[in-house]
């Protein structure tokens, strides 16, 4: 079995990460926002895991599951969020979001 060269993992990568660096410039629904910043965070992820395969070690492994920790964290918090903005203004989009300073 021939093993995939791991340059088409860190394209693959990259091509996530740019994907969801321009949903998080460009939307404006939060909830869009947060899928994107998950991809973002899975393209780190994946490059973790090219450089463990690499390097033969596991350490890209451990992190990519702690990277997958906080990000569960965060959604669990951000969707918290978003759920009282949409509660209180019935309307969650990211420009009116600053309104609610002070």
């Amino acid at each position: 079995m021939e093993r995939i060269p791991d340059f088409y993992y860190l394209g693959l990568s990259a091509v996530l990460f740019t994907i969801g660096t321009v949903g998080v410039l460009t939307r404006k629904n939060p909830i869009v926002i947060f899928m994107c910043i998950e991809l973002m965070l899975n393209a780190a992820n994946l490059t973790f895991i090219a450089f463990s395969r690499t390097q033969g070690i596991y350490d890209g492994q451990i992190f990519a599951f702690f990277v997958m920790t906080v990000a569960a964290a965060e959604v669990a918090v951000g969707l918290g969020i978003i759920v009282s903005i949409f509660r209180e203004r019935h309307n969650i989009d990211v420009d009116e979001v600053s309104l609610l300073k002070g």
